[in-house]
């Protein structure tokens, strides 16, 4: 079942319904603030009634059964379930740059998108807007939107809301963070980051299977698992690969990356204050191949002068 067939049985239309319901005591997300965002109450994420956006554009730059050789149409969603002291987009998830718009505006940004050939709908830091983007997607979907969706996100999600995307989200792309549940309260301030991620990471399996791409090597349908190596192993890499081949299966499809530098308020935290060596990397990529998994990417090493 796919989110056409979900539109035609009217299924979409309630489960819109059922996640604008939680708005009025938010439970998205673990966080469960219980703000009435109806009433223009703000939560942790800082998400109100109407999605906000920091922008809707070709992106060339994810992985490439994503990106393809069209690009991926990503839309920025402002705000976070986390907050991050390294994050890279700390603007948009933590500044919370951005605009409202209504659904309809979101909807016609989609289709704006498809328009100019995106392979897919990307959108990037969503889960807090989970319902304001299923009702976009069933108004797009009235004037003829048909691409896969993609949700590219933290990995901090609750399984009931999880369940109103299973047959919508084509493409899962979460962040596996941590392995360890102090790391993620430290650097994140994400109570249960570790168990409530692997729960939801196993759902998404469950709900759109390992990654399967079509003949010219676009994503279709599938999992993509995201994990950024962090200075002296506070993402907990070996432990987290090890859970992956284990429990997900050695065919899962991962991107290794090694892209971390200290944003935000990084250089004011102890450890994080520089970026990942390539010994440290060298480390992450040798626990990815020893737990054989072959399926994925990994990036360039660090160049040698990060230091320890």
């Amino acid at each position: 079942m796919n989110y056409l067939d979900l539109y035609h049985s009217g299924e979409l239309i309630r489960r819109v319904r059922a996640g604008y319901a939680r708005l009025a005591s938010c439970d998205l997300c673990p966080h469960a603030c219980g703000v009435n965002r109806l009433a223009g109450e703000t939560g942790l994420c800082g998400g109100g009634k109407s999605p906000r956006i920091a922008s809707a554009n070709i992106h060339r730059g994810e992985e490439p059964p994503i990106s393809g050789s069209r690009g991926s149409g990503t839309i920025f969603l402002s705000g976070c379930t986390l907050n991050c002291r390294f994050c890279q987009n700390f603007p948009i998830s933590q500044l919370r740059n951005g605009s409202d718009l209504s659904t309809g505006q979101l909807a016609q940004k989609m289709l704006g998108l498809q328009s100019r050939g995106a392979h897919n709908i990307n959108f990037v830091t969503p889960s807090h807007f989970t319902p304001q983007i299923l009702a976009a997607l069933y108004l797009a979907i009235r004037k003829g939107f048909q691409l896969p969706i993609v949700w590219n996100t933290s990995g901090y999600e609750r399984l009931d809301t999880l369940q109103l995307l299973d047959g919508v989200v084509d493409i899962y792309l979460p962040d596996m963070k941590y392995a360890s549940e102090d790391q993620a309260l430290k650097l994140s301030a994400a109570p249960g980051y570790a168990a409530l991620n692997r729960a939801a990471v196993a759902e998404m399996l469950r709900q759109v299977g390992h990654l399967r791409c079509d003949e010219e090597g676009i994503g279709i349908a599938g999992l993509i698992v995201r994990h950024l190596v962090l200075p002296q192993g506070r993402a907990g890499s070996a432990e987290t690969l090890a859970w992956i081949a284990s429990h997900l299966g050695a065919e899962t499809h991962i991107a290794l990356m090694s892209q971390y530098f200290p944003a935000h308020r990084a250089g004011e935290t102890e450890g994080l204050e520089r970026r990942v060596t390539a010994k440290e990397y060298g480390e992450a990529v040798d626990a990815l191949e020893s737990n054989d998994l072959e399926n994925g990417w990994v990036q360039d090493e660090p160049s040698e002068d990060s230091t320890d």
